[in-house]
Order: structure tokens, then C-alpha cells, then sequence
């Protein structure tokens, strides 16, 4: 769309792994998503190159507070931006030591070169944004569909008719196939498969993915990318079932998922930006959890 402009954020020196999009309205640029603050240079740099200074954008939409999301929104809150965000999502951006501290165990010495820092953002600025409740700006609507299954506190924002996704319509790069991103602690299948439904119940013309860039054959995707979702899940249930160690299934799944890539045309440094934009250890953990939750009964 002529109002939307795609920001590459550059993540870990690699094209097309994370997006911000910068929208064009009446009352000022919009920015969804803000990418890591490990990229807030790239994302000021874009928003320069757009024509706008950082202070002039007021408002903020995140789909979900998943660093890769939503790790410099305290950037853009220091230059007066307010932050639109999930219900679940708000407490965390406010006090946001336990999201770091927890992503801290599974990052280790790794958390600053991947993701730089996350500060607190001031309450006031923070502003909670329910299911199906709409935003204007000047003539610009967007409005926000609680969409869980990826994450809990997960919002995809329609504008028009397209639909910015964050990670419930997965990942796709580059003409690759469309992944799914599952990270613990919160898959949920049943809830992502209906997520999708409300997605395709909007009847878009385009869906932006943070991961990367404008699908417009979006029921095919929608449908593709809940096949591979099913697929990973069942793949990892035998192990899961077997009592295997995660640490043992991680490289068997990590060959199985560039088996699939490789036959849909990746090369090995496309697979290298698929494993960047949605590694696949993390799909190991998330997936495990899952099938642990199912089983003891506490999701459906």
C-alpha cells in the first residue's frame, strides 16, 4: 500500500528477517512493531530515510511484547510515543524485569548482542487496546484482533484491508514456505487455528508479516502454514511421549525442519535467515510444553 513502508531492520546483519512498518496518516506516522532495541539504530535510520524524525511518531502498535516485537517500544516511549499493546502484554512493558530475566536463563551471555536492552515504560503511556476495538488516526482505522495461539497476548492489526500479522501468520521469507514460530510458554494450537480463522473472517487483500513482508495469497497461506503447525506438532509428540530429552530432539528437528525448507527451493543461507527469524530450538521447547499442558489436561 502507498502509505506503508517496510523498515528492514537488519537483524543480526541478515535482510529480511524483522520488519517495522511505518504508516502514513493524517496525525502523524504510526509505527507497528519496533523491532529489538539490539536494532533501534536501523530502525531510526528507516524512519529518517521515510522522511520523519523519531520524535514525530506519538504512536506505537505492538502485536505482542516478544523482543523481536516489541524490545525498543521504551525507546520510542522516551521520545513521547505511546505504546499500544495486548491487556496481558501492558504489566510487562511496565515492569519488564521478569520477561527479561526469564528470556536471561534461556539467553545467557547472548541476551545483549541479540536483543540489547529493555527499560520500563511509564503506565501512562501504556495503552491497553481489547478485541475488535478500533483506533483512528485522522482518516486511518486500525483495528486490533485478538489473535492467541503464537502468544497469549497477541494482537493482529487490521488497517483497511490488510492485516500487520506479528507472528500469527508465521513466518514466510523470501519465497521460502510460511513456518510456524513456536516458542514457549504459550502454544496453544486450538487457539491458533482459530486466530487464523478470525484472520481469513476479515477477508484481507494482504497480510504484512514481521517475518518478512506482504502475502497476498492469503488463505493458501493461512492454510499452508496451519499443515506445517499440525506437522511440527506431531512430529515432536513421539518424542515428547518417549520421555526425550529436548536437548537430543533439538538437532533432529533442526534437520528435519531444513529437510523441508531445502525442498522448497532454501538455500542454505536462506535456511540461515528462517533459523534466525524462528529458531528452532525454541519451537523444540514451545512444542514440548504444549504437548506437557495437553496432557495433564490444563488446554484443550
Amino acid at each position: 500500500m502507498e502509505n506503508v513502508a517496510i523498515i528492514d531492520l537488519n537483524f543480526l546483519d541478515t535482510n529480511e528477517a524483522i520488519a517495522s512498518f511505518l504508516v502514513e496518516t493524517s496525525h502523524g506516522p504510526v509505527l507497528v512493531e519496533t523491532g529489538p532495541e539490539s536494532t533501534f539504530e536501523q530502525l531510526k535510520e528507516g524512519i529518517l530515510r521515510n522522511g520523519y524524525q523519531l520524535e514525530e511518531i506519538k504512536h506505537v502498535l505492538l502485536t505482542h511484547i516478544h523482543f523481536d516485537h516489541a524490545g525498543a517500544a521504551w525507546k520510542l516511549a522516551e521520545t513521547g510515543a505511546k505504546i499500544y499493546v495486548h491487556p496481558v502484554g501492558a504489566p510487562h512493558l511496565a515492569s519488564p524485569e521478569k520477561l527479561w530475566n526469564s528470556a536471561k536463563q534461556i539467553y545467557g551471555d547472548e541476551m545483549e548482542r541479540l536483543w540489547g536492552e529493555m527499560q520500563a515504560i511509564p503506565e501512562d503511556q501504556i495503552i491497553e487496546v481489547g478485541h475488535e476495538e478500533e483506533l483512528v488516526f485522522g482518516k486511518i482505522r486500525f483495528k486490533a484482533l485478538h489473535t492467541p495461539g503464537h502468544a497469549t497476548h497477541h494482537i493482529a492489526w487490521k488497517m483497511k484491508n490488510v492485516i500487520f500479522t506479528g507472528d500469527v501468520a508465521g513466518v514466510k521469507i523470501k519465497g521460502g514456505p510460511a513456518v510456524p514460530p513456536c516458542p514457549p510458554p504459550d502454544i496453544n494450537i486450538r487457539d491458533w487455528e482459530i486466530s487464523m480463522a478470525i484472520l481469513k473472517a476479515e477477508k484481507p487483500e494482504c497480510l504484512f508479516l514481521t517475518h518478512f513482508g506482504i502475502i497476498n495469497n492469503v488463505d493458501e497461506h493461512l492454510d499452508n502454514l496451519c499443515y506445517i503447525l499440525h506437522d511440527w506438532s506431531k512430529w515432536i509428540k513421539p518424542h515428547f511421549d518417549a520421555n526425550t530429552d529436548q536437548q537430543e530432539v533439538i538437532p533432529l528437528f533442526m534437520e528435519y525442519t531444513k529437510i523441508h525448507l531445502r525442498s522448497e527451493g532454501c538455500d542454505e543461507d536462506l535456511i540461515q535467515v528462517y533459523e534466525y527469524a524462528n529458531p528452532s530450538w525454541m519451537s523444540v521447547a514451545g512444542l514440548y510444553r504444549y504437548w506437557r499442558l495437553k496432557s495433564q489436561g490444563r488446554i484443550n
